[in-house]
């Protein structure tokens, strides 16, 4: 079964950035789809951005313009730029991996960002 491990822990200031990785043990083109998710304690995980095996992009709307996801095919890898961070964006951000058949997520990775 395919795994997918995030990095990137991170304590940033408010307007600073972050860049979070997620690694696949294999070929990311395995999966249909990718996706970073956030969730914090007590409140329903949600989709930040996703993109698809054809590489076309999308966000939450409390993200655009300020996040960027994309992926290395070769490093069977996908990352989470993340710039002019707010408090706000504190929360666990999970990696997913998907298909018609099966869903693949990390662990998860804390980001916190002080004001």
């Amino acid at each position: 079964q395919v795994q997918v491990v995030e990095s990137g822990v991170g304590l940033v200031q408010a307007g600073g950035s972050l860049r979070l990785s997620c690694v696949a043990s294999r070929n990311i083109l395995n999966f249909g789809s990718m996706a970073w998710h956030r969730q914090a304690p007590g409140k329903q995980r949600e989709l930040v951005a996703a993109i698809s095996a054809s590489g076309t992009t999308n966000y939450v709307e409390s993200v655009k313009g300020r996040f960027t996801i994309s992926r290395d095919i070769a490093k069977n890898a996908m990352y989470l730029q993340m710039r002019s961070l707010k408090p706000e964006d504190t929360d666990v951000y999970y990696c997913k991996g998907w298909t018609i058949r099966t869903v693949t997520w990390g662990k998860g990775t804390q980001v916190t960002v002080s004001s």
